[in-house]
């Protein structure tokens, strides 16, 4: 007789992370990729972070198994990030080569990503692509961008040998994308060959799913939350005062819609003029969305906290009566999910995010009008008085929150790495 086999431990196995935001702002991109950098670290595998040269906050910074490989940047106008100029991507990809890593894995379609996607091609290794930004939505809102980014594509187009798109594959994409103007065009012709290209696309929502199907309908996609747990609790950060309190916190920037929710107020208190909002960010980043606010603030309807570290936000939120997002552009909106966790109910002006919303139940959607918004939040308003609502809606917020946690997405994405590193 012998003794059974024993069976195998797993591997463990080496990731190479590229992603075009990667700092100096915080956001959540970012926060994704760094989440996932510490799943991996914890279960003992190995990390390699390609990202622009930036400074940022960065938690895993000097953990063994993890290697850091950034690239000459340049700063984007207006906005809080960096990408990749272009230099020393030969070089990067020779330095990937020695690293031999068995999955690498791209986040978001920007100059970065596509050196993942070439260095897939060039070095025969499995590639999976996480869709975090729709570059559509985005392009309304940073036209003044797009012909620098554009003209990188172009360069990478020539510099990249055609290997992952070329001139002509770029005129082509033009043309069919052409009512997008001729600079979005371009980028999502680089997204769709990206796409296709990828062994596994995954995306934080059904919605962003349907939208890369959208753009390259023979990309294989698999919906995959990125997962959030409960934030620590606190005590209030200051005394409220009576009556309704609406919330906002996220990152703050012309695509969120905070102009169409202080528009969407000045309704709300004209029948209830004892309700408030408060909006937790850097509100004062932007002239246009600093000028809206400051002007509710002055007339003393709307609070300014500032931004604040994400462990302090539990506080913010268990203050709160109602989540308020004004936003259509998120591929999947955490703060919705960090909202429900605290057991708010939720008013949205997007319908695609449903992961956390139960209409009539937990939440209320409008469309992306001032008065259709401010019936939404009215007619949430109006409901909080009742205990029995209130317990109700709590309950499914943090039922419907509480199926995407960081250990699930961590056992999904692992097993998604496994079988990658295993072809």
């Amino acid at each position: 007789m012998t003794d059974e086999p024993a069976h195998a431990t797993p591997r463990p196995f080496k990731v190479a992370q590229f992603t075009d935001n990667y700092g100096p702002g915080s956001n959540g991109l970012m926060f994704a990729v760094q989440q996932l950098e510490g799943n991996l670290l914890d279960a003992g595998h190995e990390v390699v972070v390609v990202a622009p040269k930036a400074k940022g906050p960065n938690p895993h910074h000097g953990r063994p198994g993890r290697i850091e490989l950034r690239l000459p940047s340049v700063r984007v106008p207006n906005m809080p990030t960096r990408v990749a100029s272009g230099q020393h991507f030969e070089r990067t990809i020779e330095q990937v080569r020695a690293l031999d890593p068995d999955v690498l894995h791209v986040h978001g379609l920007g100059t970065v990503g596509a050196l993942g996607v070439w260095a897939a091609k060039r070095l025969g290794k499995p590639l999976l692509i996480t869709w975090h930004t729709d570059f559509d939505a985005y392009a309304d809102h940073y036209s003044a961008v797009l012909p620098l980014l554009r003209g990188v594509v172009q360069a990478f187009a020539r510099f990249s040998h055609g290997e992952v798109v070329d001139a002509e594959e770029l005129r082509q994409a033009a043309a069919r994308f052409e009512e997008r103007g001729r600079a979005t065009a371009t980028l999502l012709g680089l997204c769709k060959k990206m796409l296709e290209t990828a062994d596994l696309v995954t995306s934080p929502s059904p919605k962003t799913a349907e939208r890369c199907r959208e753009l390259a309908p023979t990309a294989n996609i698999r919906v995959v939350p990125n997962g959030v747990d409960p934030l620590p609790s606190g005590p209030p950060p200051f005394d409220r005062e009576p009556g309704p309190l609406v919330l906002y916190i996220g990152r703050i920037a012309p695509e969120k819609g905070l102009p169409l929710l202080a528009e969407a107020f000045e309704f709300v208190l004209a029948q209830r003029p004892d309700a408030r909002l408060m909006v937790v960010g850097d509100w004062e980043r932007y002239p246009r969305i600093k000028k809206v606010l400051a002007a509710g603030r002055a007339r003393g309807h709307i609070i300014l906290p500032g931004e604040q570290k994400r462990d302090d936000l539990g506080a913010f939120y268990e203050m709160a009566d109602v989540f308020a997002f004004p936003s259509q552009t998120d591929t999947q909106a955490l703060v919705l999910h960090e909202a429900a966790l605290a057991g708010l109910p939720l008013v949205s002006v997007d319908p695609g995010l449903n992961l956390v919303l139960e209409p009539g139940v937990n939440a209320e959607y409008a469309r992306p009008t001032p008065a259709s918004l401010a019936a939404a939040l009215l007619r949430v308003i109006h409901r909080l008085p009742d205990p029995v609502w209130r317990a109700k809606a709590a309950e499914t917020s943090r039922r419907l929150a509480g199926q995407w946690t960081i250990k699930s997405q961590a056992d999904e994405m692992l097993g998604i790495y496994a079988d990658l590193a295993g072809r």
